[in-house]
């Protein structure tokens, strides 16, 4: 097996990488090879229309392909074959980072692994994972997300799972579905391309992702939150499902049951995912990296066991939910109105919705509109005070967490 590292960013180009030259939002890769191959890549790959502007002396350390997003799925699905291990592969509208995180943590007590890094997850992160794998790694574990129908099935087709993990379906990029079902459909592409000499693990409580076995004719594998009986760090029910899957997983692979509770004991909640900042007596509860309905539920109910004077929940906007995201942030109001809080504060867009939504539910506390994440810092610095619990929940694209850094830096 070729030991490669493939970078698709100029500026952490090491000695003996492959850089391959991507189009991208604002500027092209093609603008930085020449870069890379003087910080030490030992090739870039270049797409053919774009030959002609490179001087000849570097033309032995150029591949010429006709597309080079194709060549980096290719090249990804090639290394993953010839390496030919377990994979396994983790998909679901929420969780999917946290249980990946979790699966390789449990499966780490006994075998190497290699996973993907942060929420490398689409058509570049998987592959670029993929490139990452060595003769030593024993299994690979590789979350998979998708905004679009199709997409699961193209990730699956490069990576070649043996394993299907999957974590709940919800309304998460509703806005690009007809309707739930749609999605449901979209996360199952991940289960018809499990072959049934390996397995799928699924989760108990959704019932949408529990009807994922059917016809299928390798093992089933059922879990749920109740079942999970151990220590965490990372608050809310949602965890202890993704935590029974990681137990599940690791059954599968032979994994001593205590030594998965004690891997799993000592994970700590990922920046921004579940992570608790405590600041002059204040509880600050940051899960800013992506939001739907069933999130926002999800986090309100932490808010509300977590012990303090007040309760405040400052929720943003969710994005791409389409024409149902009025309605959804309606609904997500009304659940806040009858989560115990003491005050709630929106942010950005849509997310006014949410105080209409409350109100109209009997909320009797104070609430308040914020254009930006900037705003609500303004507006909660002299609210807040010692003793009280504050969860901020959007999605990413509003940068929330800029609100909570604000604070902490007062």
């Amino acid at each position: 097996m070729v030991r490669m590292s493939a970078v698709i960013d100029s500026r952490v180009v090491q000695a003996g990488d492959v850089f391959y030259a991507l189009p991208g939002e604002k500027r092209d890769g093609h603008e930085f090879v020449e870069a890379a191959l003087a910080a030490g890549a030992a090739t870039a790959v270049i797409a053919r229309a774009q030959a002609g502007q490179f001087p000849a002396l570097l033309a032995s350390r150029l591949r010429v392909v006709d597309d080079p997003v194709r060549a980096l799925q290719a090249d990804a699905q090639a290394a993953r074959r010839a390496w030919g291990g377990p994979l396994v592969a983790i998909t679901g509208s929420a969780g999917k980072t946290t249980t990946k995180e979790m699966i390789a943590a449990v499966l780490g007590t006994k075998i190497r692994v290699l996973k993907n890094e942060g929420n490398y997850n689409n058509h570049l992160g998987v592959p670029l994972t993929l490139l990452r794998l060595q003769p030593e790694h024993e299994v690979a574990v590789v979350e998979m997300g998708m905004n679009h129908a199709g997409e699961i099935a193209a990730l699956a087709a490069i990576a070649e799972p043996t394993v299907g993990v999957f974590t709940n379906v919800g309304s998460a990029h509703l806005g690009n579905f007809s309707s739930i079902e749609g999605i449901a459909e979209a996360k199952r592409e991940l289960a018809r391309a499990i072959p049934e000499t390996g397995a799928l693990v699924l989760n108990r409580d959704d019932a949408r992702v529990a009807r994922f076995g059917e016809g299928f004719g390798g093992r089933v594998v059922m879990y749920s939150a109740a079942e999970f009986t151990g220590k965490l760090q990372l608050a809310g029910e949602h965890n202890r499902a993704n935590a029974a899957a990681a137990m599940a997983v690791g059954g599968l692979f032979g994994i001593d049951a205590h030594a998965a509770l004690e891997a799993l004991a000592a994970l700590r909640p990922m920046t921004g995912r579940g992570e608790i900042v405590q600041h002059n007596g204040i509880t600050m509860i940051q899960d800013c990296y992506n939001a739907n309905p069933e999130a926002m539920l999800r986090m309100l109910a932490v808010l509300a066991a977590t012990p303090a004077r007040r309760h405040v929940a400052v929720l943003g906007e969710m994005r791409e939910l389409g024409a149902a995201g009025g309605r959804l942030h309606r609904e997500v109001g009304r659940a806040a109105a009858a989560s115990n809080l003491d005050a709630l504060w929106a942010v950005g867009g849509e997310a006014e919705q949410i105080l209409e939504g409350a109100r109209a539910a009997g909320f009797p506390g104070p609430t308040q509109f914020c254009g930006s994440a900037a705003e609500a810092a303004v507006q909660l610095r002299p609210y807040l005070h010692a003793g009280d619990a504050v969860l901020f929940k959007a999605s990413h694209a509003l940068h929330l967490e800029e609100a909570v850094e604000a604070l902490r830096r007062g």
